[in-house]
C-alpha cells in the first residue's frame, strides 16, 4: 500500500492517457441507465475519488512544482472530455457544459493545491493543517452517502465504503512521522464513528411524491397500499392547489411492489416501480367488485 503513496511512476504520458482513460468511464457511467442513484455514477458529480486521484499524483511527484503542474493537466483534460463524451447521448447537448463551472474552478485551484500538498511529503506538523480539511471534505460525503445507502439500501453503499476507507488510508500511509499518523487515524475514526451514529440515530431520508389512479376517482374513502409496506406508506390526501384528492406517497426504498387503490366500485392493481427521486406505475388490472 506504501507504494501507491510514493513508489508509482506516474509520467507526463501515463498522467495524460490516465485522464483520457478516467474520463471515458466517467462519461460512460454517467449515461448507462443502469448506473443511475449507485455508487458508480457518483464519480460524475461527487469529490471522493478525484481526491484520490489528486493525492495520488501529489504523492508519486518527485517536487512541488510537478505535483502542482501535474494536477493541474490531469483536471484540464478529464474534465472537460468528461462533458465532450456525454454529448452525444444527452438531451442537453452542449448545455452540459454549463456544469463545467464548478470543475474549471476546482481545476484551476489545483496548482495552489498540488504545491501546497506536496509538502505533505515532508511530515511536519504543517501537514496536518492540509490533509485534516481533505478528510473533513471526505467526512461530509461519507455522512450523505451513508444516509442515502441507509434510507435506499444498498443506493451509494460503495461510495460510503470508498469515503471511509480512504480517510483511515490517508491518514497511515501519507505520513512516515507516527505522531502525525496517531492524530490524522484519531480524526479520521472519531468522524467516521460520530458520522455514522448520527445517520443511524435519524430518521430514514424518504421520497414523497403524490401520484394520481386515472381508472379510479379518489375520494376521502378510497384505500390505497403498497403490497410491500418496506417500500414505504401511501395515503388519500386533499391537494387544496389542485382541489381535488390525490395519493401521497413516502418512499424510503428504491425496488418494485404493486400499488393497490380500492373504491366501493372497484379494485386496480399497478405495477410500481420505485427509483431514489422518480416511479413509473404502469396498471395490471382493475377488478369490478359488482361481478
Amino acid at each position: 500500500m506504501k507504494k501507491i503513496f510514493g513508489g508509482l511512476k506516474l509520467s507526463w504520458p501515463t498522467i495524460i492517457i490516465m485522464a483520457v482513460l478516467i474520463a471515458v468511464y466517467t462519461a460512460t457511467m454517467a449515461v448507462i441507465p443502469i448506473t443511475k442513484d449507485t455508487s458508480f455514477r457518483d464519480i460524475n458529480a461527487t469529490l471522493e475519488v478525484w481526491i484520490f486521484f489528486g493525492i495520488l499524483i501529489i504523492m508519486n511527484s518527485k517536487s512541488a512544482k510537478e505535483s502542482a503542474l501535474k494536477c493541474f493537466v490531469f483536471f484540464l483534460i478529464s474534465q472537460p472530455l468528461i462533458y465532450l463524451f456525454q454529448v452525444p447521448f444527452s438531451w442537453q447537448g452542449w448545455n452540459l457544459f454549463s456544469y463545467y463551472r464548478f470543475w474549471f474552478v476546482i481545476t484551476v485551484l489545483c496548482l495552489p493545491m498540488g504545491y501546497l500538498g506536496y509538502h505533505m511529503k515532508d511530515n511536519k506538523w504543517y501537514g496536518l493543517i492540509m490533509l485534516t480539511p481533505m478528510l473533513l471534505l471526505l467526512g461530509i460525503l461519507y455522512y450523505g452517502f451513508l444516509s442515502e445507502a441507509y434510507s435506499f439500501f444498498p443506493n451509494h453503499l460503495l461510495s460510503a465504503i470508498f469515503c471511509a476507507s480512504t480517510m483511515i488510508l490517508y491518514s497511515l500511509f501519507i505520513f512516515d512521522n507516527k505522531v502525525l499518523k496517531i492524530i490524522e487515524t484519531v480524526i479520521s475514526s472519531i468522524l467516521i464513528i460520530v458520522l455514522t451514529v448520527m445517520v443511524f440515530a435519524t430518521p430514514k431520508t424518504t421520497y414523497h411524491t403524490t401520484m394520481f389512479a386515472d381508472e379510479v376517482k379518489l375520494t376521502e374513502t378510497t384505500k390505497v397500499r403498497l403490497e410491500d409496506s418496506k417500500y414505504g406508506t401511501v395515503n388519500i390526501k386533499y391537494e387544496d392547489g389542485l382541489g381535488e384528492y390525490a395519493i401521497e406517497a413516502n418512499f424510503t426504498k428504491a425496488g418494485e411492489t404493486k400499488l393497490i387503490v380500492e373504491d366501493d366500485v372497484k379494485k386496480c392493481i399497478y405495477d410500481l416501480t420505485i427509483q431514489r427521486t422518480s416511479y413509473d406505475k404502469k396498471l395490471i388490472e382493475c377488478i369490478d367488485k359488482e361481478l
